[in-house]
């Protein structure tokens, strides 16, 4: 089935603490936080969808001083490596730089070659040093940051390497 990128909603919470889980394992987000975060980022909240299961998702904030993070992105692991996840990145840049975010910021695991990699080439650089127990003990971070007012930086569009992805802004078709 086609996957399609959506916003949100509050009943896609219960699938979206489980696909968290499955990317994340003992990083993911307990529900209560996944829950607070929905209410305050619901307009920054994406899922890849089949029209039955999540595949995919970010989340970012809302820009706050011209600055926006995000929070998180997770594809599931048999979907991994196929463009989706910068599907996701570009949508949700192009709704933070059409809000007149000027810059966003991210975490990631710097041992993770392949997040670090897509972020690169959407642009996004290091900001300074590995940042040493970041999230605890061991759970070292690398800060990345993009300018959106930078013309490098990625215009909203589907990326030529998801062909069998298609934006969506509305509910996917189908029962």
């Amino acid at each position: 089935m086609p996957l399609h990128t959506r916003p949100a909603t509050e009943d896609d919470l219960p699938a979206l603490a489980r696909l968290d889980k499955e990317v994340f394992a003992d990083l993911a987000y307990p529900y209560f936080i996944l829950r607070q975060f929905f209410d305050l980022c619901e307009d920054h909240a994406l899922v890849l969808d089949d029209g039955h299961t999540l595949h995919g998702y970010v989340l970012a904030t809302s820009p706050c001083a011209d600055v926006s993070w995000i929070l998180s992105l997770g594809i599931t692991g048999n979907l991994q490596g196929k463009g989706l996840g910068r599907q996701l990145m570009i949508a949700i840049l192009g709704r933070l730089r059409s809000e007149k975010a000027h810059e966003v910021r991210l975490t990631v695991d710097p041992d993770n070659d392949r997040a670090v990699s897509l972020y690169q080439r959407l642009g996004f650089t290091q900001a300074g040093d590995v940042r040493k127990d970041y999230f605890g003990p061991g759970e070292h971070r690398v800060l990345m940051t993009l300018d959106l007012a930078d013309s490098a930086a990625p215009a909203h569009e589907t990326p030529p390497s998801a062909p069998s992805a298609t934006p969506n802004s509305g509910p996917p078709a189908g029962p």
